[in-house]
């Protein structure tokens, strides 16, 4: 890869909120909680779904309580499916497909993650040792994204999960290992609430971490790996996450940070934010 190309930057992998049915405010079930105000079953389309397939209220979600929407990001499944596996046929031209189009976003989305997750792997210069393999997984998952709708819906995401998951793994331990000094390892701990102000976790191992209303406030997580982390209300604000590995813009949305946050591009400060 030259130094201006990015895996994790391919449009494909970004939300088209313009080419997709809706399928996001339409296919997944949410309960009233604290993240929407009302309850919806799977396969019923949301009260704020336009008939132009976007949505009603988006510049004052939060406001009328719809913070779960703020947070999700399908890694551009939506416009795959939309477009590709359904060519353009949408669940209100032809309610025959309806059910197949349901079935089939939410594995489509979890195959999206995974390779979002692969690009980023292959966007790590020390990770190049596994490079060849993290190759050969994404060409192989992104094939199955364009396969047919039986295909998709059929796929056994556990176990190429499992499968890719170790490659990530070894790519996140072979960037780690550059980072200099010893490295803290929460893999898989409960952090939640934890008083983190200003902890020293750079080229930590926070993978699956539960760090649900921690105070990392000027945290030090540079070269970190956050993969899975739960980060839902985690204080980030001051917090330096400059390279941090497998961080996603849906983890950064369901936290509070603030203009002293530090990330690394293609990643953006949420507009809820403070400034």
């Amino acid at each position: 890869m030259s130094e201006r190309t990015s895996y994790a930057d391919r449009t494909e992998l970004k939300a088209d909120c313009g080419s997709c049915f809706g399928l996001c405010c339409v296919a997944l079930p949410f309960s009233r909680s604290s993240d929407f105000p009302v309850d919806k079953a799977a396969g019923s389309p949301c009260g704020n779904l336009r008939q132009d397939f976007g949505c009603g209220i988006h510049e004052r979600l939060r406001d009328k309580g719809y913070n779960g929407c703020t947070v999700f990001d399908c890694f551009g499944a939506g416009q795959k499916v939309s477009q590709v596996t359904f060519e353009g046929v949408s669940w209100r031209e032809d309610p025959d497909s309806t059910r197949a189009m349901y079935e089939v976003f939410p594995v489509m989305r979890q195959l999206h993650e995974l390779l979002k997750y692969t690009a980023q792997a292959l966007d790590l210069p020390a990770a190049r040792p596994v490079h060849p393999d993290l190759r050969r997984a994404y060409d192989l998952i992104d094939g199955l994204t364009r396969d047919t709708a039986e295909t998709v819906r059929d796929v056994d995401v556990d176990a190429l999960r499992g499968e890719v998951n170790a490659l990530l793994l070894r790519a996140g331990e072979l960037a780690r290992a550059a980072v200099p000094g010893r490295k803290k390892n929460h893999r898989g701990a409960n952090l939640m609430g934890a008083r983190l102000r200003g902890a020293k976790l750079r080229g930590a191992s926070m993978r699956g971490a539960l760090l649900i209303a921690a105070d990392l406030s000027g945290a030090d997580l540079r070269d970190a790996d956050l993969i899975g982390a739960d980060m839902r209300d985690t204080n980030l604000r001051g917090a330096d996450l400059t390279g941090a590995l497998f961080l996603t813009q849906p983890q950064l949305n369901a936290a509070r940070g603030d203009a002293r946050t530090k990330v690394s591009s293609p990643l953006e400060h949420p507009a809820h934010w403070a400034a």
